[in-house]
């Protein structure tokens, strides 16, 4: 196994820092240098950006993000047992190497980073989710970032790029489709990882968009499409039903049949259900 840098191989790091992954914290190494590297580059060009990476565990990913030219990198780690494998790297690479010890959904990054700012990360699996939609979902838009390149389950991942009448469709499709271009930009098997999970992943690819892909009130787009997805198996005029008392004429005003379900509606005809709920 080759290395990209200076440091040792992965896989004498954590056995030099006895760091066997947690199932509690959500934990699976990748300890391929060259296969970190290869997500890094799915960052795009990173010279000029600063990149804030969550849960780097040894810091695979770290150094790829590194090596492949990031301005900086604020790395937010809750495991304080991988702080002595990031400081090593953070030597490698003189002041360009912030590390925080705490728990990503508490800690406000902004205060550490200069635009502009790149997400990526293998995400621990119990967090990966609820940080996505933090992220797709600031009171502001753009957000703060200009793009994700973030490390999910792969059933995630199919989520997160699905389309209308698809059975991964819903929420996530919406909430990410809505303001964001998204591709899955590459799979990796379970025995790419230490330990290897159950499942197959996925690296997703989200550019932020100027504006949403269309005009919709972000709170009333939110209510309606978790009303829609919650209830996925009845029609539309029965799961929003308490979202207006002619809501049948508001659907067929955005061009949603009342029988429809939400699985089949488009980003579009959800947006337009948005505005006409806005009087």
């Amino acid at each position: 196994m080759g290395t990209i840098d200076s440091l040792p191989p992965l896989r004498q790091v954590i056995a030099d820092h006895q760091l066997s992954a947690k199932k509690s914290l959500g934990q699976n190494f990748l300890l391929d240098l060259n296969l970190t590297a290869k997500i890094a580059r799915q960052a795009g060009d990173l010279a000029g950006c600063d990149v804030l990476e969550i849960g780097p565990g040894p810091g695979g990913l770290t150094r790829g993000l590194l090596a492949e030219g990031a301005r900086r990198v604020l790395a937010i780690e809750k495991d304080a047992r991988c702080l002595p494998a990031l400081a090593e790297i953070a030597q490698a690479y003189p002041d360009r190497l912030e590390v925080i010890n705490g728990d990503a959904l508490e800690v406000d990054p902004l205060d550490h980073l200069t635009p502009p700012i790149r997400i990526a990360a293998n995400l621990p699996y119990n967090v990966g989710t609820e940080l996505l939609v933090r992220w797709l979902t600031p009171p502001q838009w753009p957000p703060f970032w200009d793009s994700l390149t973030l490390m999910f389950q792969k059933e995630v991942a199919e989520r997160v790029v699905a389309k209308p009448g698809a059975k991964q469709y819903g929420r996530l499709a919406i909430l990410s489709q809505w303001r964001a271009d998204a591709r899955i930009a590459m799979t990796l098997p379970p025995e790419a990882f230490t330990p290897p999970p159950k499942i197959h992943s996925a690296v997703v690819h989200l550019t932020a968009l100027p504006e949403p892909r269309y005009p919709a009130d972000p709170k009333i787009l939110s209510r309606i499409v978790a009303a829609g997805f919650n209830q996925r198996r009845k029609m539309l005029r029965a799961s929003l039903k308490g979202q207006a008392p002619d809501i049948e004429d508001r659907l067929i005003a955005a061009g949603i049949q009342p029988t429809d379900r939400a699985e089949t509606v488009h980003l579009e005809q959800w947006c337009a259900l948005a505005r006409g709920l806005e009087t």
